[in-house]
């Protein structure tokens, strides 16, 4: 559910007329509702509340700082996955103690920053990426905990670009080499193996591939106990599945319902790291039409947002539902099927194909629905269009958590040779 309804015959946020945000902020934006934000992050807290778990909001689906600190306000920890977010999340207060780490590609400097940060936990996914972290511990007269992330080879129903638990992944380790690292401890003085990590992919609909991978590592664990291992943390990842069209995902309660008897057995202090569950349908995009365009093919309707906005239709042809602002637009006309594309010069530029759409005009306003996750945290400044901005409707107002660029910050940071003056 999500508090992007039609009152009377327009689209709100909340109680806030969209119409409204359009006249004083310029299209595209993206808006958040921060109800439904919340709302999502207490589902799961109460579905697992019989365990209490470490819920660490994944920040790569969303790095606003406003959608971060209503998160951490309720209790929330945080999934890193890069040292800008490290910085991101240290900047809006969040507890150390409550970040853990992933990413296939940590650098010498960012696992430094980290250390010296005290967070709670390294997930680490390869050798080298070890030695490096204890490494970099040593320098720093430091020991620190780390998570193993297993790659437990568990086929998943997604897209292949988010599928991660494949064995031809680049993400996590496979369960020997995992099993030798903590039969060799010795040789790393400065870090404690003291937990799993497994994240099988994004956009999981279903819940019996979780429980696969969940009694692959328990099996694991068993074996590790017997040879005197005792571990601290099991991290779950996240995954969880919304809907953006004819989707039937797993409610949090379903999800925990289905799992915690096989988590309980394992007497591990269990780690969430949601991200799209959270803020996926907890944000729209909001875009203007621009023109109607009529060949002897099919209709265009060509908006101001395009794949820089939001980049999912042209990665991963997904599927973004898309409303008028004004409901009467769909209810008073005859459709006709269109493709919504944007400004970008590439074919690949489009919001959605083949959409049955009523007449519209210049001027009038789309929503863009389910843009909450892997919307503005992965847009670009392709064909040197500034970034949009972000809004967040909170208890009746609307606030502009993130404003759009300029075209002088298209140059920030860029220098001309002399050479070539």
């Amino acid at each position: 559910m999500h508090e992007f309804k039609y009152i009377g015959n327009e689209l709100h946020c909340e109680t806030v007329k969209i119409s409204d945000i359009a006249k004083k902020v310029d299209t595209p934006f993206y808006l958040y509702s921060y109800k439904t934000l919340l709302d999502h992050y207490y589902k799961l807290k109460k579905a697992f509340s019989s365990i209490n778990p470490l819920i660490c909001f994944s920040m790569k689906a969303n790095s606003n700082l406003a959608v971060l600190r209503a998160l951490i306000k309720e209790g929330a920890g945080l999934d890193i996955v890069s040292g800008g977010e490290l910085y991101k999340a240290l900047r809006i207060g969040a507890n150390p103690k409550r970040i853990v780490y992933a990413s296939v590609g940590k650098t010498d400097k960012e696992i430094r920053e980290a250390i010296k940060n005290k967070i709670l936990l390294f997930n680490v996914e390869s050798v080298p990426e070890l030695d490096l972290i204890n490494t970099v511990a040593q320098k720093l007269k430091r020991k620190v905990d780390v998570s193993l992330r297993i790659n437990p080879g568990v086929e998943v129903d997604t897209h292949n670009f988010i599928a991660t638990a494949r064995q031809d992944n680049k993400f996590g380790l496979d369960l020997d080499t995992v099993k030798f690292l903590f039969s060799n401890l010795k040789r790393m003085s400065n870090v404690n193996l003291i937990g799993v990590h497994i994240h099988i992919g994004s956009q999981i609909t279903e819940s019996h591939p979780f429980i696969e991978a969940i009694n692959i590592i328990s099996s694991f664990v068993d074996e590790l106990k017997k040879d005197g291992v005792r571990l601290k943390y099991f991290n779950i990842g996240g995954g969880l599945g919304i809907i953006y069209r004819e989707e039937t995902p797993q409610t949090a309660q379903g999800f925990a319902k289905a799992v915690l008897p096989y988590l309980k057995k394992l007497r591990l202090k269990i780690i969430l790291e949601p991200g799209r569950f959270i803020c996926g349908n907890a944000g729209i995009l909001v875009t203007g039409v621009l023109y109607i365009k009529d060949t002897r093919f099919k209709r265009f309707i060509i908006v101001d947002a395009g794949m820089n906005d939001l980049i999912r239709p042209a990665l991963y042809d997904a599927y973004h539902e898309i409303l008028p602002i004004v409901e009467s637009k769909f209810k008073s006309q005859n459709l006709e099927k269109a493709d919504i594309v944007g400004p970008i010069c590439e074919s690949a530029d489009f919001l959605a194909k083949e959409r049955p759409m009523p007449r519209l005009e210049s001027g009038d306003l789309l929503a863009v629905m389910g843009a909450g996750a892997y919307g503005f945290s992965m847009s670009s400044n392709y064909n040197s269009r500034p970034r949009c901005a972000e809004v967040m409707v909170i208890r009746g107002k609307f606030y502009v958590v993130k404003k759009a660029e300029s075209y002088k910050d298209l140059v920030k940071g860029e220098i001309i040779p002399k050479v070539l003056r």
